[in-house]
């Protein structure tokens, strides 16, 4: 056996690239890439967002995240404006193909889910939070080892 297989890193790695790949997949027929759909995820559950609360929610910095969003404007996907009470913040809403897609991709959280194998859902929601649980400490020594490096 290849000691990468016994690495945790490169099971994450394949994995997240098994998944992403199958939505690559899944999303093609609507033209759409997998940040896309996170994105409208996203605007579909929680409603419209300001720019740096869905960069946030995403982990997304604004030099992905402007571009995607224009990218995503132009298609009529989202909408980005300006409030009114402060226009330094720009909010971002469902554009008409946005609204107009949820429906016809409801059935992809679906396919997904039964791609992962689990039994049920509690046994995806144990794995959601121990992913959850592995993504915070992963940051914490991130921000371990920046803080070490600039001592």
């Amino acid at each position: 056996m290849s000691i990468t297989r016994e690495m945790v890193c490169f099971s994450l790695y394949a994995a997240t690239r098994a998944t992403t790949q199958a939505y690559r997949q899944l999303l093609e027929p609507w033209g759409l890439t997998y940040p896309q759909y996170l994105v409208l995820a996203t605007l579909w559950i929680d409603g419209e967002q300001s720019v740096t609360s869905l960069g946030n929610h995403l982990q997304l910095d604004s030099g992905t995240l402007s571009p995607l969003l224009r990218r995503m404007e132009q298609g009529e996907l989202v909408r980005r404006e300006r409030r009114a009470d402060d226009e330094r913040v720009v909010t971002v809403v469902l554009g008409e193909r946005g609204l107009s897609l949820r429906a016809e991709l409801s059935d992809i959280p679906r396919q997904i889910a039964a791609g992962t194998g689990l039994p049920d859902m509690e046994a995806a929601t144990a794995l959601i939070e121990t992913l959850r649980h592995l993504t915070e400490t992963m940051q914490a020594v991130s921000a371990q080892a920046r803080t070490d490096s600039t001592s």
